[in-house]
């Protein structure tokens, strides 16, 4: 029976207040492997400014297709995933619409995504400023992963 990994992600998409379309996703396993894909398909021409600006920039051309990606991401978390993000609603839809529907996901998984965010407000804790590059999926997920790891530290009185 295989065990349940911890897994961090982040995705980077355009949205328009009826659909979010995936740019990138990436994700960092507990044992350190790491996963970064670009949607070959995505329409960069729907992106607004700010996407142009903030996530288009950072995109290295690393595509593939959705299909590629979602059985990619399968083969990358395995059967039993628990999976964080932060602020997570928007990048767990995006994650979930690779498969399909909700009901589409793979066998074993949740069908949520825990939030990163909401636990620290729930601890009262602040998490640690993201040094480096924002917006850029993998950097986003490795800083999440980091995020995580803080909020396990002890408090220091």
């Amino acid at each position: 029976m295989e065990s349940t990994v911890k897994i961090w992600f982040d995705t980077e998409f355009i949205e328009d207040g009826k659909t979010i379309e995936l740019i990138s996703i990436g994700m960092v396993a507990e044992d350190g492997r790491e996963y970064y894909a670009e949607v070959a398909e995505c329409d960069h021409s729907r992106a607004c400014d700010w996407v142009r600006e903030n996530v288009l920039a950072h995109l290295t051309g690393e595509t593939r297709t959705r299909a590629q990606i979602a059985q990619d991401i399968v083969a990358f978390v395995g059967e039993k995933p628990e999976i964080w993000a932060y602020y997570a609603d928007y990048d767990w839809v995006a994650l979930c619409q690779l498969f399909g529907r909700m009901i589409d996901l793979p066998k074993g998984w949740p069908m949520y995504c825990r939030d990163l965010k909401q636990v620290a407000d729930e601890m009262g804790r602040k998490l640690p400023k993201q040094e480096g590059t924002e917006h850029h999926a993998l950097a986003d997920a490795r800083w999440t992963k980091l995020a995580w790891d803080s909020l396990k530290a002890p408090v220091a009185v």
